[in-house]
């Protein structure tokens, strides 16, 4: 389990920025096709019509619930939205498939209402990984636990998702945020599995980036954001359990997913191309935490340096503020697709080239 936290601690696991290429960069298998499918999201639009490679959850096509105040006693009502993040990652290679859950949303049940509603097999779930211990992404295991029934599940985290941790913002009230219980997830069917480095899951398909190098002049993490080290208070602005997950898809370069993006949309980005030796970033999809007045500022060269890496699509979901969603729209018209609850992107292999006529 966690080695205590602590400033030493928080010393050695704190991201060291890096130049060029990896090394030994990680063999992340290929994969012929991966589906990321939304549960959880800070908003949902049952009118939205599908667009590029994402299929909406329209009202039309999700079943109805009882509605006594209705003639024939039904209604559409359609999926819950609240500020959270969660989907549901799967991947073909071949005839296989496997599927990984990536954060949890905010609530106790949202997470378990969107899935029920969207028909998702819970069973088919193979582990889950959690992006960082903040409670809009780690909040929806007793939910997922009822829909399993307790049986077991790994979940993949950061040894430093259990630290206590507040905003100390000035002239506002303090408020400290709910702690993960390690004992609580394990008793509700969990098997905790802490890392801190990069780690494959699911024959190598999946890659989490455990610690996320710090490589950008402009993302310097999360001001008044502190954690408790050994019965004190300190600044904790760069939230180093936060890591995100990578999956490459055949001749078409790297998707990765995001939770919050603390440790900055862009150092994320070029993270997982450095890791994985990949010169093509495909999709972008997740939390870029762009949104008020501190982050404001490292919008444009955070459009900027997207506009660089030119992924063909960028889902730029739950914290990242309206005003920097209007700028990636602006700025990269084709990449760019708004995001809703219930939306599953495809996203497939290249086709292999033509045979040459004989």
């Amino acid at each position: 389990m966690c080695d205590g936290g602590g400033p030493a601690a928080a010393q050695r696991s704190a991201p060291r920025s890096a130049e060029g290429t990896a090394v030994d960069p990680i063999a992340l298998e290929p994969v012929d096709e991966v589906v990321v499918t939304v549960l959880m999201d800070n908003s949902y639009d049952g009118l939205m019509a599908d667009l590029g490679p994402g299929h909406r959850a329209r009202l039309d096509r999700l079943p109805t619930v009882a509605a006594p105040q209705f003639e024939d006693g039904r209604t559409c009502p359609g999926l819950v939205a609240e500020h959270g993040f969660s989907a549901l990652v799967t991947v073909r290679r071949g005839g296989t498939t496997h599927t990984v859950l990536f954060d949890t949303g905010i609530s106790p049940d949202g997470l378990a209402i969107n899935a029920e509603r969207l028909g998702i097999d819970v069973e088919a779930i193979e582990a889950v990984v959690l992006s960082h211990g903040h409670l809009d992404h780690s909040g929806g295991f007793a939910g997922l636990s009822r829909l399993r029934a307790g049986r077991s599940l790994p979940l993949t985290v950061h040894p430093l998702v259990w630290s206590h941790r507040r905003f100390a913002i000035p002239d506002q009230p303090t408020w400290e945020l709910p702690t993960l219980s390690p004992a609580a997830l394990e008793s509700e069917g969990f098997t905790v599995i802490e890392r801190r480095q990069p780690s494959l899951l699911l024959d190598g398909a999946v890659l989490i980036t455990g610690e996320v190098d710090r490589t950008t002049e402009f993302e310097h993490g999360l001001p008044f954001h502190e954690a408790r080290w050994d019965g004190s208070w300190e600044p904790d602005p760069l939230i180093v359990d936060e890591q995100a997950l990578v999956v490459q898809v055949r001749g078409q370069g790297l998707v990765v997913l995001t939770g919050c993006g603390h440790a900055g949309a862009v150092n994320i980005a070029r993270h997982a191309l450095r890791l994985t030796g990949t010169d093509r970033l495909h999709a972008m999809l997740g939390g870029f935490h762009l949104t008020g007045a501190a982050f404001e500022p490292i919008i444009e060269p955070t459009v900027s340096a997207f506009a660089e890496l030119a992924p063909a699509v960028l889902v730029p979901a739950h914290c990242t503020g309206w005003k920097a969603q209007h700028r990636f729209a602006a700025a990269l018209p084709d990449a760019f697709v708004p995001d809703a609850v219930g939306t599953s992107y495809t996203f497939a292999a290249a086709p292999d080239p033509s045979p040459e006529p004989r």
